[in-house]
């Protein structure tokens, strides 16, 4: 780059991997080179956001001295990489106050919430398992920041019920589609369509609601929310689901799974209820009012499909 020689002596290492150096943020001048680069970027581009990535390379060399002097104002490159990021977000919002600063998995944490405002699942395309846990995972640390899953990708020879559950993984974030539209099948898209209405209609609930992600040392098999009068339950494997004594006037159940059926545990006499039951494509497959009492029950849902339960009329 031709910034190279501008910084010759204030790099921390070099990554022959990527062909590259990483630059030492304890000089005041790096630190103002890459933000002036995003403030540009930024002016002369109109960017609605950045992804700033690769901060878990701020790492020593083997070369590195620990202490302020010869130009450096730190002596801790943690203290530095502060002092960098928080730069970055004050001076990036002072010129658009809304931008998004996206991080993402390895170099996330409760301390990151100060410089962005968005999380993102590590790469992981392709992997439903990979992206539900770190979704998850996110969802558990990052308060109400917004957490992305990683990019959806899957291939247009699947079953639509699997390519459903590359999106259902995801359902208790925010959904990055990266296949492209005109590529795959029609039944693909109108299963595109229809999970990501039913997302935006209760995206209070999957995002904003009270989150209980259960057995983490099982990958988390079960996912719970909850808001006011609504309660979505996603089954991830051929778990059993108790949702409590508490449950509000609608129960919607998610069977993110290739089986037919859930199973579900209830502490408490529901009475009749009226169940409506839809395929991965938002298609009615039943309605019936059944007896819902205390104890488990078996509940035929189709693969990537949903059953929505309320209080008989």
């Amino acid at each position: 780059a031709r910034a190279f020689g501008r910084f010759e002596g204030k790099y921390l290492s070099q990554l022959e991997r990527l062909g590259t150096w990483v630059l030492d943020p304890r000089y005041p001048e790096v630190r103002e080179y890459l933000i002036e680069t995003y403030e540009r970027a930024l002016r002369e581009w109109d960017l609605d956001g950045f992804k700033l990535d690769f901060v878990d390379r701020f790492t020593a060399g083997p070369e590195t001295r620990f202490d302020a002097g010869e130009g450096r104002d730190f002596a801790s490159i943690d203290a530095a990489v502060d002092r960098l990021l928080g730069d970055v977000s004050e001076r990036l919002r002072r010129l658009k106050p809304d931008v998004m600063i996206e991080f993402r998995q390895s170099y996330i944490g409760p301390l990151m919430r100060k410089y962005g405002n968005m999380f993102r699942v590590n790469d992981c395309p392709n992997d439903g398992l990979r992206n539900r846990i770190g979704a998850l995972d996110l969802r558990l640390l990052c308060g109400r920041t917004a957490a992305h899953s990683d990019m959806l990708m899957w291939h247009p020879a699947d079953p639509v019920e699997s390519a459903a559950l590359q999106l259902l993984n995801v359902l208790f974030s925010v959904p990055q589609i990266s296949v492209l539209l005109d590529r795959i099948p029609p039944e693909h898209v109108e299963m595109l369509r229809f999970w990501l209405g039913f997302w935006r209609e209760h995206r209070d609930v999957l995002l904003d609601g009270a989150l209980r992600p259960l057995h983490p040392e099982t990958h988390y098999p079960v996912v719970i929310a909850s808001r006011d009068d609504r309660m979505i339950v996603a089954f991830y494997d051929e778990a059993i689901a108790n949702p409590g004594r508490a449950i509000p006037r609608e129960l919607m159940l998610v069977n993110a799974t290739r089986s037919h059926r859930v199973a579900l545990e209830l502490e408490a006499d529901l009475g009749p209820c009226e169940l409506e039951c839809f395929d991965c494509r938002g298609r009615g497959v039943r309605r019936e009012t059944i007896a819902l009492g205390r104890g488990l029950h078996a509940l035929e849902i189709p693969p990537a499909g949903w059953l929505r339960c309320r209080p008989a009329r």
